[in-house]
């Protein structure tokens, strides 16, 4: 694919920018945005980062009535010194265009899709916030926009990166959540989406989680759809339990999301040396280990909350209380290794991060 120059109309009349403490997930928005649209028969085409606004599409574009599109989430983090780096983009890249194959959209070209949140971030990089556990939001999506009321692929998408300064995560320092075992909706099967982030699966979640929140539950542990007995993923996150001294990861099974977090998990604790697998692990076989004290830890995986520990499992009628309802030690050590990396307080064996330079070419 001939590589294609990104074109940039800069906003003049800059928005005012939150203060970090008011700062709430994805309700603002910055300068910039970036877009690239696709028509069958020219491929894709004209990048542009342009000032954040709104859409104009016909009502009806097919997004609305059939759900094709996938999106992403990542992050950009100011380091001690005013840096600002991102955090294995290239993986949320290559992800997206797995998703595009699942969805039959038309992939990007990686780097260019690279180098569009790179010029955004560096662009737009006076709104990544220094304050500790703040950072910007990156959102790249692709969205179906031909006005073709059929039940077929499109021939026309938009390609749509915007960013959100957020809050830290945990305001008041990482603490263990309680989580309902979910036994009457399901998350996804295999074969069907779920191994695509594709708004789709959230959407189907939505009930569920509704319903333990009512009863004081943070999110919901998804188990199979087919037998309802194996574990996938808890609310949008990945998880992982440590048993008898091992730690078990669910494993990728076509109907459970290929998380970037949990592969920086797996990686970290192979490098730990810390005993790791990847199998299947049913819900029986925790409620038997919390029974004879070797489930010693849980916790989930993902962008947002990078680590989020379980305090507590209820299963029918049982309160399945782990680790005393604290943090533990693997949970807070995977934490702390983790941001320390993206924050640049760690040092980073693993060449995660990715320096964006606040001159990063941007054509006018």
């Amino acid at each position: 694919m001939e590589e294609q120059s990104i074109r940039v109309e800069e906003r003049q009349d800059k928005k005012e920018k939150p203060k970090s403490e008011d700062l709430i997930f994805g309700r603002n928005f910055t300068d910039h945005m970036f877009v690239m649209d696709y028509t069958e028969g020219l491929g894709w085409h004209n990048p542009s980062i342009i000032p954040y606004q709104n859409l104009s599409i016909s009502p009806a574009s097919m997004i609305f009535h059939y759900g094709q599109s996938v999106f992403e989430g990542l992050k950009a983090f100011r380091t001690e010194n005013g840096d600002v780096q991102l955090f294995r983009p290239e993986k949320n890249v290559q992800r997206l265009n797995q998703s595009n194959d699942r969805l039959v959209i038309p992939p990007i070209d990686e780097n260019l899709a690279l180098e569009a949140i790179k010029q955004l971030v560096a662009m737009d990089s006076d709104w990544v916030p220094s304050t500790e556990g703040t950072s910007l939001y990156i959102r790249p999506f692709i969205i179906s926009t031909e006005p073709y009321l059929g039940v077929a692929p499109s021939h026309y998408y938009k390609f749509i990166i915007i960013m959100s300064p957020v809050g830290s995560y945990y305001k008041e320092g990482i603490n263990p959540v309680k989580i309902a075992v979910e036994n009457q909706y399901v998350r996804a099967v295999k074969g069907g989406t779920g191994e695509a982030k594709t708004g789709g699966n959230y959407a189907s979640s939505l009930k569920a989680q509704e319903l333990c929140e009512k009863e004081g539950y943070s999110q919901v542990l998804w188990l199979d759809g087919v037998e309802k007995k194996y574990i996938e993923e808890v609310g949008s996150m990945n998880v992982f339990f440590k048993i008898n001294g091992e730690v078990v990861t669910p494993a990728l099974n076509g109907s459970i999301l290929p998380g970037i977090t949990r592969d920086s998990v797996i990686q970290l604790l192979k490098h730990w040396d810390i005993p790791l697998v990847e199998r299947r692990v049913s819900i029986k076989e925790l409620y038997e280990a919390h029974q004879n004290g070797t489930l010693e830890e849980a916790f989930g995986s993902g962008t947002a909350a990078v680590i989020s520990p379980i305090g507590e499992l209820y299963w029918e009628g049982h309160h399945l209380v782990i680790n005393e309802g604290k943090t533990g030690d693997i949970s807070k050590k995977v934490y702390d290794t983790i941001t320390g990396i993206q924050y640049g307080k760690m040092e980073d064996p693993f060449d995660w991060t990715v320096k964006v330079e606040k001159n990063s070419k941007v054509r006018q």
